[in-house]
């Protein structure tokens, strides 16, 4: 045990609760999150636990770990700590993230974790000046990451109304002469054209049987896990075929696509991110021809009309809004970095095995 640590059990460090009911209808939107096992669920007028809170999966999802500001609602299928002892709050989030909850998982056909199996556990804790100070460093390289994901979505929403102003509402181009066609009034000299002009739309593969390496593996939720090798390393437009077929994906960078997603080869040179704007504000959910899970096929999709506008508008779209984007890609390479810090760091200084300098001890 690090110098200076102590022992206790669990439920001496942080008492965990059962939360509350808070049955759908009941709800009125207000300020207050409701928190289920998964995270937040909703917003309500009301709430039943004054932050800061931690709160964790008791029913259903174990294993996460979530922290509130301020004060909130946890559902009954979340546990949440009702007493601290006098530790800090964030450490004890974190904390809390170090142990393998699914180890006490007392259900049959549902995950459960019984609070009182958890409360037993011995557990070893620094003094409240040390847990802050670790607090403190992991909870700084977390505001820096969600600062760059807000600081993304920004960008995006940027390039996004520029897409709108110029090629919705034709901004720009208002005082030129316009005329029909089968999207309605166009700029004369653009063009409608099937979807099939711009991309080549390919399945994507099943990925089981590849190693771990460092290519991203995408499906309708994004990033799920990484291999050693790729599907595809050019400019490319990530579509689901099945599940949320909202979910688009722009990419540069070599990467494995599976099976539920279409990944697309684009024909056109800077037709790329016009495109992925395109499609972003097509309503593809609307398109669906699935039963019980959403679906998209190629044929639907190599159907869809696109505009297809003067090359030149085209060009100096994308040189604009490349800016967004080349500030898009340093800001989610920045966060994979402090996000594989803080996965270091994170067990690393919750189980003293590194000391703050401040905090080492000093040899007699």
């Amino acid at each position: 045990m690090s110098q200076n640590w102590k022992t206790y059990k669990l439920g001496k460090v942080s008492t965990l609760q059962r939360g509350f009911d808070l049955p759908n209808p009941k709800r009125i939107h207000g300020d207050y999150p409701v928190i289920a096992a998964s995270g937040f669920s909703s917003w309500h007028n009301e709430f039943k636990v004054k932050g800061p809170g931690v709160t964790t999966g008791r029913s259903g999802t174990l294993g996460q770990v979530f922290y509130e500001e301020g004060d909130y609602w946890p559902l009954n299928t979340a546990l949440w700590v009702k007493d601290f002892h006098g530790n800090n709050a964030k450490f004890i989030y974190y904390f809390l993230q170090t142990l393998n909850f699914e180890l006490f998982n007392s259900g049959t056909s549902v995950p459960t974790l019984n609070r009182n199996d958890v409360h037993s556990l011995d557990v070893q804790i620094p003094s409240l000046p040390e847990q802050k100070a670790i607090a403190q460093i992991l909870s700084d390289i977390d505001d820096k990451i969600e600062n760059n994901l807000a600081i993304n979505k920004t960008l995006e929403e940027m390039a996004m109304e520029l897409y709108k102003h110029w090629f919705v509402d034709f901004g720009p181009f208002k005082d030129g002469e316009f005329v029909e066609s089968e999207l309605g009034e166009i700029p004369k000299e653009w063009m409608v054209k099937r979807l099939d002009h711009i991309l080549d739309i390919k399945y994507g593969k099943a990925h089981k049987k590849l190693a771990d390496g460092k290519y991203p593996v995408y499906g309708s939720g994004g990033i799920m896990r990484y291999v050693d090798q790729y599907l595809y390393n050019e400019e490319s437009i990530l579509i689901p075929r099945k599940g949320t077929l909202s979910n688009l994906f722009y990419l540069t960078e070599p990467f494995w696509s599976v099976d539920t997603m279409f990944y697309s080869i684009i024909k056109e040179k800077y037709f790329g991110k016009y495109t992925f704007h395109f499609l972003k504000v097509t309503d593809l959910a609307g398109m669906d021809v699935g039963s019980a899970i959403p679906s998209l096929t190629t044929e639907l999709l190599n159907r869809i009309k696109i505009l297809v506008p003067d090359i030149d508008q085209i060009k100096i779209f994308d040189e604009t809004v490349n800016r967004y984007f080349s500030s898009i890609k340093a800001n989610i390479e920045e966060n994979q970095t402090l996000t594989q810090l803080r996965n270091t760091l994170l067990p690393k200084l919750i189980s003293g095995e590194v000391r703050l300098k401040e905090f080492e001890p000093v040899n007699a």
